[in-house]
């Protein structure tokens, strides 16, 4: 080949595959610009709607996951139009890339059998609205009450990320969600259980957890978290030397860990204060609704 005719190429199909990638780039940037504007939009929007009590709207969650989902889509079907253009100026036509990019599609299919379904279960998390950023939600096998707990940071076709407690990232395979425990979805629920020995008397026990209850109700800070009036429920359960009364309430999402301290800490001050002695630890248990 010449110069000539390299010259000739490059100021025509050369040319043109140029325009085509520096195109596609600056289309993948503008989807990625318009991603991250969109949710700037909606998160002021959400720091507004937030309030005193801190919980995000359950709509506002998934705009995230899904605005990130669009993006790979548009940014993906664009590199792959502008691959086949690029091929096509080539020389290569369409009709001859169809046999090859079967085969191709074949071999990829046994091998990115697992991604393949990571974006499937990803597909049915966004569209189902299982869980969005925000969420905190416990991951485990079915049948299982122990897994990983914490905050969905990214939920993408791919793969979940998750903040535990203990500031570690945990990314988990969305295929690999067997079982998902949303615990800041609509509502959430905190149960303690708080020890009492036999040989205290039983109704001024229940008394001193009802009024330490009751001040948490009153609380201003806990007022707007606390769905309902704390419930103390009566004896859950008799054991040698204490019995456990159970006390019940309903919360903001997410917020069932904080009232449970709080509720914890006023009924053993309460309880002291009152002579009485805890025999074993006063004990938490949370739910979502």
């Amino acid at each position: 080949m010449h110069f000539e005719d390299i010259s000739r190429w490059a100021r025509g199909n050369g040319l043109e595959i140029l325009l085509i990638a520096i195109g596609s780039v600056l289309l993948a940037r503008f989807a990625h610009w318009s991603s991250q504007r969109y949710q700037a939009v909606v998160y002021r929007k959400v720091i507004s709607e937030v309030g005193e009590a801190g919980v995000v709207p359950e709509h506002s969650k998934r705009v995230r996951a899904v605005a990130q989902a669009a993006e790979l889509g548009v940014t993906s079907l664009l590199y792959t139009v502008a691959a086949l253009l690029v091929l096509s100026k080539f020389g290569l036509p369409f009709s001859s890339l169809v046999p090859p990019a079967t085969i191709l599609g074949v071999a990829l299919g046994f091998g990115a059998q697992q991604i393949v379904a990571d974006v499937l279960a990803g597909f049915f998390v966004l569209s189902e609205r299982q869980f969005g950023v925000g969420d905190l939600v416990q991951l485990s096998q079915p049948g299982q009450t122990t897994g990983v707990r914490g905050t969905v940071e990214e939920l993408t076709l791919r793969v979940t990320k998750l903040r535990t407690v203990q500031g570690e990232v945990v990314f988990v395979p969305n295929s690999a969600l067997r079982q998902v425990t949303n615990l800041s979805r609509e509502w959430s629920r905190v149960v303690v259980d708080v020890p009492v020995p036999v040989s205290q008397d039983l109704d001024k026990a229940t008394e001193v957890v009802h009024q330490a209850a009751q001040e948490v109700w009153d609380d201003p800070q806990w007022h707007g978290v606390l769905l309902g009036e704390p419930v103390v429920a009566g004896v859950e359960n008799i054991e040698v030397d204490h019995l456990q009364l159970r006390v019940i309430a309903r919360t903001l999402p997410g917020k069932q860990f904080d009232v449970g301290r709080e509720l914890r800490l006023r009924i053993a001050l309460a309880l002291q204060r009152a002579g009485i002695a805890l025999p074993a630890p006063v004990t938490t248990s949370a739910g979502a609704g």
